[in-house]
């Protein structure tokens, strides 16, 4: 009988190819069990099994050979199996990543906005931002953000701080960066769907609102007052449409 179709990572595992999964549960079965007898004999420490959606007959299976959920996406889920008992295997991701803009024009009025869907039925005014796509640059999601909630063009000039937050939404931790802009247009075209009210206010006003929380105005201050961190490449490190890097800009001290 012949092994499941698999390629061996550098960490003992054995990574089973999804397009070459048999589309009948029984034949399944019988390749499963064969493939793992294989595997611990050979010495492998962990079998990962990705299950297209359009498989999913197969995941009772996989189950009932000794497979665990690990993680899933829209299209597919992926289940592991450990050969050698206590064998390590990377958890998924565990964070949520987001970005704040701060947007300060010449005559230090700030863009904020009031999101339509709130916990309060009061007024509360934040800094437009969001969560991240996959595989988006911290600099290029921040700047989109801030265009879809206000209609403004910004330019990325730092980042300034970010906040560490656990518990945040299905058990996972949040990492939200704070960000300077300069304006490059200043209309505002408030996404409608989501935001109830979009302006340019005067810092000062921001800073002693009662309808502005504490973190807030923090992390407007610290705009303020700090120089932050700009992007940066490193010749020769990598691809740098795969990685950002911020350093201090030149000639700043920090104080």
């Amino acid at each position: 009988m012949e092994v499941l179709e698999f390629t061996p990572n550098p960490f003992g595992g054995a990574v089973v190819k999804p397009e070459a999964l048999p589309e009948d549960p029984e034949a399944f079965c019988l390749r499963l069990r064969h493939s793992l007898e294989v595997w611990k004999r050979e010495g492998l420490k962990v079998a990962w099994l990705e299950v297209p959606i359009v498989r999913a007959g197969l995941i009772p299976v996989a189950v009932e050979a000794g497979f665990t959920f690990h993680h899933s996406g829209e299209t597919y889920l992926m289940m592991i199996h450990r050969l050698v008992e206590g064998a390590f295997v990377p958890p998924y991701a565990t964070h949520y990543i987001g970005a704040g803009g701060v947007v300060l024009n010449d005559r230090r009025e700030l863009l904020v906005v009031c999101e339509k869907y709130r916990r309060t039925g009061r007024p509360y005014y934040k800094l437009p931002g969001g969560a991240l796509h996959a595989g988006e640059h911290l600099v290029e999601g921040v700047i989109r953000e801030v265009l879809e909630e206000t209609g403004v063009q910004a330019r990325f000039e730092a980042l300034v701080c970010f906040r560490h937050w656990h518990g945040y939404r299905h058990e996972k931790s949040d990492i939200y960066f704070v960000c300077r802009l300069s304006p490059l247009s200043e209309e505002v075209n408030m996404q409608a769907e989501e935001i109830e009210e979009c302006m340019w206010m005067p810092v000062e006003d921001y800073l002693n609102s009662e309808f502005v929380s504490v973190f807030n105005k923090q992390i407007v201050r610290a705009t303020l007052e700090s120089p932050g961190v700009a992007p940066t490449e490193i010749e020769g490190y990598a691809d740098p449409s795969k990685y950002e890097f911020f350093m201090p800009r030149e000639g700043a001290d920090g104080s």
